[in-house]
């Protein structure tokens, strides 16, 4: 696994409904066709938590119906820059005017009640250990403390705990990392289930349930996917879950 994670990683060009194709690695693609989005002709929003650098947003948004639209939110100002200038470049002008780019804390958002049960379906591709960047970048190494993988865990919980809120009653939710850490990724996601899996729970308005991705690629785990370099052709790492919301 060291050796794989160690080559540089293996983009693919994707296209569908862009202007020019923009080059990301095929396990993010797969994350991003995981969310099930609105079929019908209805209005709806959905949203990208956690949008930047903008592959997965480029992906939603070339599979959205026309009455939809997307808000691709990144909190960090560089990277919402660059964020929009992805989208600028590859996105038509039609899609390009039903994406919206903001820079709100995801985790936070939820407390406003006026923001729950708001979006249609969300991705929500959460800050994470990132083993293949950092094992790739001498300083990023030598930042890295035992401490940062517990400090990701707590602001991933955050983040996923806020998504499901944000989410309306029969919306779609994919949790991603691009992680090895198991309570990065199972931990996280199945905290998720123990906290609004139980449609008995006292004071619960609607309930969590386990809607594995359906790829076949990677291996599957207790509450979703991995894909991981050694066994996908340097493809990865990338761990998917896909949740439902339901009354």
């Amino acid at each position: 696994m060291r050796e794989k994670l160690l080559l540089p990683s293996i983009t693919i060009p994707y296209g569908d409904g862009l202007n020019v194709p923009y080059y990301l690695d095929s396990a993010s693609i797969l994350a991003a066709l995981s969310l099930r989005l609105p079929e019908d002709q209805n209005t709806h929003m959905i949203l990208d938590a956690c949008a930047a650098p903008g592959g997965k947003t480029l992906v939603l948004a070339s599979r959205m119906e026309k009455k939809t639209e997307l808000i691709a939110n990144e909190y960090s100002s560089e990277r919402r820059r660059r964020l929009a200038a992805v989208l600028d470049k590859h996105l038509p002008s039609e899609l390009r005017d039903r994406v919206r780019v903001s820079g709100f804390d995801a985790a936070a958002a939820a407390g406003r009640h006026s923001e729950r049960n708001r979006f249609a379906a969300v991705l929500l591709d959460v800050p994470c250990s990132s083993e293949h960047h950092v094992i790739q970048n001498k300083t990023e190494l030598e930042k890295w403390t035992p401490a940062r993988p517990r400090f990701l865990v707590r602001r991933q919980w955050s983040l996923l705990s806020a998504a499901f809120l944000l989410l309306e009653n029969g919306g779609s939710l994919v949790y991603a990392t691009c992680s090895l850490n198991p309570e990065e990724n199972d931990g996280v996601a199945e905290r998720l289930l123990k906290k609004y899996g139980d449609v008995h729970q006292a004071g619960m308005e609607a309930c969590c349930i386990l809607d594995k991705p359906d790829f076949p690629e990677g291996e599957e785990t207790e509450f979703g996917r991995i894909i991981l370099p050694d066994t996908a052709e340097g493809s990865g790492p990338l761990y998917v879950a896909r949740f439902r919301k339901t009354e």
